[in-house]
Formats: structure tokens, C-alpha cells, sequence
């Protein structure tokens, strides 16, 4: 029997995930606003249709409810780039949303139903996993409503304190050689975090807190986007297409001073706030220019296990290595999409943001990324050797 408590945790995950999008206009709901980003209202419909492909189609056997909607919600069967063309009204969404939500939550509550004798329900594993997917896309939705934002900002912000340069200080936490356990424990844990590992470190230091808006803007007023050392052949390449200057959530004022562009608009940076919007190859040559360098994730995630990482959470951190299979993966419920990092393009993200939900805030949770996605909430955290 599925609790009432998980009940109630799934319930919320969907209403947090429409109340974003209820309201939106028709052009926000509709349009996309960013090459990697499909429009907000897909994301809605991708993921109540993902709740009836679990619940519905794989584990009773019944698709009379997403068949019909295949063509438009399931990844596999439309084209990214497209999806938006065929979207109903916002409305009409919103209502079939609310009726297979709650169709869905009839059938968990009722204990004789087909779907509890499903192997994919033992220990609630199938609850478990639509919390998380929720949680998934509430925090990319976050990611359309800021580069909406991003695209409707006129420049007409006036910054009252501007940020100061700062160079980071020196306080980082020391980790003795050993053998650590790292991976998730289910059933809170996506495929990719397991089966847990026993990762072999070497010593090393690594800093209490996340590099913060001041610690950038030194790096950029000192010419840190113009010094070719700090940016190998591939980031190079990167930096001409792009132009990038500045993290891609920072706007400059009439005066010449930064301020940042968050869901609802135009705000002023602090420059002890952890920094946010940056790519890979950006985090790269800040640790190259700051004399450290970026951590392995299994660095990060036993520094986290060790209660040593300050304001960790506020943005995605990225690190060094690649997405990769831990040894033993197996592709769990299904083929989804942690095999789709697994191509050698996409870097590990640890930690979390400020728009991350509860289910994914976990030492073991692995975030991933291409390397030159500016519009995730990501900053980063500096190792040295010791």
C-alpha cells in the first residue's frame, strides 16, 4: 500500500509543476524561447503523459489514454523543435492534466487495483520516480520562465550597489586517501547513481564554499575571457561562435553595471551570492585562471557526504569528468535518459540549485550537461591538490 505521505508528496509535485504554467500567456505557453528548451507547455503535457505511460500503459496494460498522445508528448515519436507547432490551448491542456492526474491517483489509492501487483510498484519504486521526474522538469521549466525573461528584459534596470571584484580566500577542507562509498540507495535513485561504488581518492583540497558573483568579476575584469592560455582549442572555438563575456544570466545597466535576470525579471547581484549561468568551458578557465581546477564528481560527492561543502544547493557545480555508467549500470525502468549522456559530451553536475526540488537534493543525485549549456542554474567549486 502506498502511503498517504508519498501520496501527498506526489500530489504536490504536480501541482507545483502546473501552477507554473496555468497562468502563462499564450506566447510563453506556446513559443520556445531557447534552442535546448522546448516550449512550457509541452513540458507539462511530456510529463503527465510520462505519468500514464508508467502507471497506465506499463503496468496495467491500458493505453487508451496516452496512445492517442503519443505522437505528441513521447520524445521518441516527435521531433525536438517541432512539438510546439502541435500544442492544444493552454486550457484544454490544464483539463486533461487535472483528469488523468486524477484518474492516476484513484488507481495508487486503491489497494486491489492491477497496478499495485506490478513489480515496477515493490516499495513504491514507480511513486518514487514520478516524484523525481516532476521535480525534474519543475526546475527546467524554471529554465524557460528565465530565458523568457532574458528575452523581455529592456534594459531599463538601474543597479543601486554594484558588485565589487573580490578574489576568493583560501579556506578549503583537506580529504585523507581512502576508499569511499559513492551512488544512491533506492528506492530514491535514478539509474544512473547506481549500483553504489567504492571510489578509490587520492588527497585533496577543496573549498568550503562555491565561487560567488564578486570571485567572477575579478576574473573578468582581469581579461580572463581574453587570455587564449585559459581556454584550450575546443573552448576557443566556443567563446568566438558565442561571445560570451559575462555569466548568460547577467545584464549590464545604462551606468556599465551587472545585474542579474531571474524568473520574474531583473535583480540586483550580491557579491557574496553564489555564482549561476555559467558552461563548462567557463567554469574550466575561471579554476585554470584561480589555480585550482574543477572537482571529480566522486570528489564533490564525498566532500558532501562529509557535511565540508558551505552554500551547497544554490547552483549546479559543474565537474571535471564526464557523464559516465557506473560499473554494473542497467538501464532502469527503461531505456530513459541517463543513457542519452552517456556519449562522452555531457560533464557531471552535482548539488543542486535554488529551484531544485527536495526529492533530487541528495549527495548522489548527478546532474549532466553538454558543455556549453549557459542557460542551467550552474556555477562551480574549486579542488587542489594538496
Amino acid at each position: 500500500m502506498t502511503s498517504p505521505e508519498l501520496l501527498a508528496q506526489l500530489r504536490m509535485a504536480q501541482e507545483l509543476l502546473t501552477a507554473l504554467v496555468e497562468n502563462l500567456d499564450e506566447s510563453t505557453w506556446r513559443e520556445r524561447c531557447h534552442p535546448d528548451l522546448e516550449a512550457a507547455g509541452w513540458y507539462l503535457g511530456h510529463c503527465v503523459w510520462a505519468e500514464c505511460h508508467w502507471l497506465q500503459q506499463v503496468a496495467m496494460a491500458d493505453d487508451r489514454f496516452t496512445a492517442p498522445v503519443a505522437d505528441l508528448y513521447a520524445p521518441d515519436h516527435t521531433a525536438s523543435g517541432t512539438r510546439d507547432l502541435q500544442l492544444p490551448p493552454r486550457d484544454a491542456l490544464v483539463q486533461w492534466t487535472t483528469a488523468m492526474q486524477s484518474l492516476n491517483q484513484e488507481a495508487l489509492e486503491d489497494n486491489s487495483s492491477a497496478l499495485h501487483r506490478h513489480p515496477l510498484m515493490q516499495d513504491d519504486y514507480l511513486v518514487h520516480f514520478l516524484i523525481a521526474y516532476y521535480s525534474r522538469y519543475f526546475e527546467i521549466l524554471m529554465m524557460v520562465l528565465t530565458q523568457r525573461a532574458l528575452q523581455q528584459d529592456d534594459g531599463g534596470f538601474t543597479v543601486s550597489q554594484p558588485l565589487s571584484p573580490a578574489r576568493a580566500e583560501d579556506d578549503t577542507h583537506v580529504i585523507s586517501p581512502g576508499h569511499y562509498r559513492v551512488g544512491g540507495q533506492p528506492p530514491a535513485a535514478f539509474d544512473n547513481e547506481l549500483p553504489q561504488q567504492q571510489a578509490t581518492l587520492g588527497p585533496y583540497r577543496i573549498a568550503s564554499r562555491p565561487v560567488s558573483n564578486s570571485h567572477y568579476l575579478a576574473f573578468m575584469e582581469d581579461g580572463g575571457y581574453d587570455d587564449s592560455s585559459l581556454w584550450p582549442d575546443e573552448a576557443t572555438t566556443w567563446l568566438g561562435k558565442h561571445g560570451t563575456r559575462a555569466p548568460g544570466h547577467w545584464r549590464r545597466d545604462t551606468g556599465g553595471n551587472w545585474y542579474g535576470i531571474g524568473s520574474r525579471g531583473p535583480y540586483e547581484l550580491m557579491d557574496d551570492d553564489v555564482l549561476q549561468g555559467i558552461s563548462w568551458y567557463e567554469a574550466q578557465a575561471y579554476a585554470r585562471w584561480a589555480g585550482g581546477r574543477l572537482p571529480h564528481e566522486h570528489q564533490w560527492e564525498v566532500a558532501c557526504r562529509l557535511q565540508l561543502l558551505q552554500q551547497s544547493g544554490r547552483a549546479w557545480e559543474w565537474c571535471d569528468n564526464s557523464f559516465y555508467p557506473y560499473d554494473g549500470f542497467r538501464p532502469f525502468p527503461a531505456d530513459m535518459s541517463s543513457e542519452t549522456g552517456f556519449d562522452g559530451n555531457h560533464y557531471s553536475l552535482r548539488g543542486g540549485c535554488l529551484h531544485t526540488r527536495p526529492s533530487l537534493r541528495r549527495a548522489s543525485y548527478r546532474n549532466f550537461h553538454t558543455p556549453g549549456s549557459r542557460h542551467i542554474f550552474a556555477g562551480l567549486r574549486l579542488v587542489f591538490e594538496t
